[in-house]
């Protein structure tokens, strides 16, 4: 019986890490799926930061998912505004400099 629990104890801290999915690293895959493993790894960390933020506000299982989809929205708009800050900002430079 000793050594049941042993073997069950064994196997279950050999199995509780791989519940994690792992970040992905887009240094370690090939150049032509570089740019996917880059968005890829940018939304795993939105995800990972929107799951933080609903641990820290104690959100209820019952309302986790609907707050995370809201959270992911809002990044994903907050990124697109940035994205097109940082397009006008170019060509207002490009405009600049054509002027000179």
């Amino acid at each position: 019986m000793k050594s049941y629990l042993q073997v069950a104890l064994l196997a279950l801290v050999w199995s509780a890490p791989s519940f994690a999915q792992k970040l992905v690293d887009p240094a370690t895959v090939a150049p032509e799926y570089r740019e996917a493993a880059e968005r890829r790894r940018a939304e795993q960390i939105r995800q990972h930061d929107c799951a933080k933020r609903a641990e820290l506000e104690k959100v209820m299982p019952r309302e986790r998912t609907a707050f995370l989809l809201h959270c992911l929205e809002v990044s994903e708009a907050a990124e697109a505004a940035k994205a097109a800050e940082a397009a006008d900002a170019a060509k207002a430079a490009k405009a600049a400099e054509v002027g000179k």
